[in-house]
């Protein structure tokens, strides 16, 4: 890989390529990017301390908040407010609380595929197909406001894969569940986005999450990336004590799981 203006790149073919970006929250500046980038079937991790502007970072990314940037594209296009709603449907988002609708596992996967214009056979064969794989398909006629956090995070993750996304925005959707449940999952998620050929952006402020999931880390603190690279790279020398803080706790985190 070669450096250019602080960031990795890589051979593969873009997916996200986003200039300056900056995101403004609550009448501040919550992150500013010079450069971002996701290649085609890559799982980006950001991770950094509650605060550092991650979140924030891939809301903007997944145009829920207002941000503004030089240039964004998406699979080549530039995006515009012409195309937005297009734009948003090539990609899904999980947020560290499901947000699961008051009806049935089922419909919860099916309201997507149908509200994207999917037909009924179709939606319910990749309703049936993701509650299955995600090991929540004797559930799906199940409220789902009846379901354990780690069973609702994984009906959570049907809907979002059902979509068949060009790309993936993971909000800590891990940090809320049992040790169980997590590690579970953590190993479920990597194996599915390679299966699918999905790229996919992850928000998280363990390292033990990213170095299991990731290709590449992007360390933030105070609203700025600080340090990029695989996960090998970053916990062999990081570059600030913050990082070497963070890859510290991963470290005992990982070594008490058992990896």
């Amino acid at each position: 890989m070669s450096t250019s203006r602080g960031g990795l790149l890589g051979t593969g073919r873009p997916v996200i390529q986003v200039q300056d970006l900056s995101v403004p929250r609550g009448g501040k500046e919550r992150a500013r990017v010079e450069q971002l980038f996701l290649q085609d079937d890559e799982i980006l991790a950001v991770m950094g301390p509650n605060g550092a502007g991650k979140s924030s970072l891939l809301l903007a990314i997944a145009l829920l908040i207002p941000a503004s940037w030089s240039s964004y594209r998406l699979l080549g296009r530039d995006i515009r407010a012409e195309n937005l709603l297009n734009v948003r449907r090539s990609m899904a988002v999980v947020f560290q609380d499901p947000l699961l609708l008051d009806t049935t596992v089922r419909d919860n996967v099916l309201m997507g595929l149908l509200m994207r214009g999917v037909l009924r056979d179709e939606a319910e064969e990749r309703a049936r197909h993701w509650l299955d794989k995600l090991g929540v398909g004797h559930l799906a006629a199940r409220k789902a406001r009846t379901l354990s956090g780690g069973e609702a995070h994984r009906t959570s993750l049907a809907r979002a894969f059902a979509l068949e996304p060009a790309v993936l925005l993971l909000d800590e959707p891990f940090s809320s569940l049992d040790v169980v449940s997590r590690v579970s999952l953590m190993k479920e998620v990597r194996p599915l986005l390679r299966q699918t050929s999905t790229s996919a952006i992850f928000v998280t402020h363990d390292f033990t999450e990213a170095a299991m999931v990731a290709d590449r880390v992007m360390v933030m603190e105070s609203g700025v990336i600080v340090q990029q690279g695989t996960p090998k790279q970053v916990l062999a020398s990081p570059a600030t004590p913050l990082v070497a803080a963070l890859v510290e706790f991963g470290r005992v985190m990982a070594s008490m799981l058992g990896q």
